[in-house]
């Protein structure tokens, strides 16, 4: 890695985030989806000074988040603040990498996943019977979302056709071909189960054989499962600049999420189908409400709670509770994606309880789309 060192270098020159990103340069337009700035700015005031002491006694400043120079936003004068005195001239655009597709790939990939590994985990639990029709019903949703999240993955792809190079020719390294290898094998190995379950329940295989390879199966699902919902915080943690994503919460909140949304899952089964088991449609709501009530723990404690790591992560975060995606946030994913659920479950009624599944997911569409997308319009050039 190159090793570079500024002397006295113009703090308008060095962090990006000193100016807001202009509707024109000097010599250049500004791309469309380049054209937004923080709202606000996104200015985060620090402290100066700490409390400790150094040893000859002297008063310590506090470390300065990355983004901004030391003595804050650009100034000129007596304290002003420079604003339009200092534009940006020149820069290397890009656009914006990550839209719709991203967030939509999260909410799907925890349905697919969570569905398929809450199911086995309560059968191997013995906490749900085995019911033939259950489980044909549960896993043709998994595999249906599964095959949904595979789709908008290589929508997103930057060169969609090339999508099979990242089979052939892997990158070890990157988390992107690691998270394609676990979907394959998680997609593959529940594929094979449930077609071995539709096939005895139709009478075409014996039922005593699937029987016997049904423990090993659900076992071997759930930490496919699990890898297929936690690798994307490790894609994430690949992503240099977007610091807020750099979190290591994450891989936590996402096991959550998809929690929340198999259980849904689960209570949507057990609703439709007439013969299901009392057992299944108790476990998904305990299920859904125990980790809906912990989601909003996981974003109120861990989230809005903590302080950010840098200043680029705190102007990502305020841009989400507070900014461009404010509405996203508050009406999206903490109304409609948890208490309109929690409400509607407690309710207790069949019909009520789906609709309680479907808000959720929604919800956390919008939240995704917030997660995903206010990193990206912080500057880092």
């Amino acid at each position: 890695r190159p090793k570079l060192f500024y002397m006295e270098g113009s703090a308008v020159a060095m962090h990006p985030t000193a100016t807001e990103i202009p509707d024109t340069f000097m010599w250049a337009d500004v791309i469309d989806d380049r054209k937004v700035a923080p709202a606000g700015g996104g200015r985060v005031s620090l402290p100066v000074r700490s409390n400790k002491m150094s040893a000859s006694g002297e008063a310590l400043r506090s470390a300065q988040p990355q983004g901004l120079p030391s003595a804050g936003p650009i100034k000129i004068g007596q304290g002003t603040m420079a604003e339009h005195m200092v534009q940006v001239s020149y820069n290397a655009q890009h656009k914006i990498p990550w839209h719709w597709p991203v967030p939509a790939y999260l909410v799907t990939k925890a349905i697919g996943a969570g569905a398929l590994g809450l199911l086995a985990i309560g059968l191997l639990a013995g906490i749900i019977p085995v019911h033939v029709p259950t489980l044909v019903g549960v896993g043709f949703a998994s595999l249906l979302f599964t095959v949904i999240t595979t789709v908008l993955l290589v929508i997103d792809l930057e060169r969609p056709e090339r999508f099979l190079r990242i089979i052939f020719r892997p990158q070890w390294r990157s988390w992107l071909t690691r998270g394609a290898f676990l979907l394959i094998g998680f997609s593959t190995v529940s594929g094979l189960w449930w077609s071995a379950e539709f096939a005895a329940w139709m009478g075409w295989l014996d039922p005593l054989f699937v029987q016997q390879i049904r423990v090993p199966a659900l076992g071997l699902i759930i930490p496919l499962a699990l890898g297929a919902i936690v690798y994307t915080a490790f894609l994430f943690g690949q992503a240099e600049g977007r610091d807020l994503w750099q979190n290591s919460l994450l891989p936590v909140h996402l096991i959550v999420q998809a929690t929340a949304m198999g259980a849904g899952t689960l209570l949507v089964v057990a609703h439709l189908l007439s013969d299901a088991p009392p057992a299944l449609a108790d476990f998904a709501a305990q299920s859904f409400v125990l980790s809906l009530v912990v989601d909003l723990l996981v974003i109120g404690l861990g989230k809005l709670g903590m302080p950010h790591a840098s200043e680029v992560a705190a102007k990502a975060a305020h841009e989400i509770s507070h900014g461009r995606y404010a509405k996203h946030f508050w009406l999206g994913g903490i109304a409609l994606g948890h208490l309109v659920p929690l409400a509607l479950v407690a309710v207790g009624s069949p019909l009520l309880a789906i609709g309680a599944a479907i808000a959720a997911a929604v919800g956390l569409y919008f939240y995704e789309y917030a997660f995903v997308m206010a990193p990206q319009e912080i500057p880092n050039s």
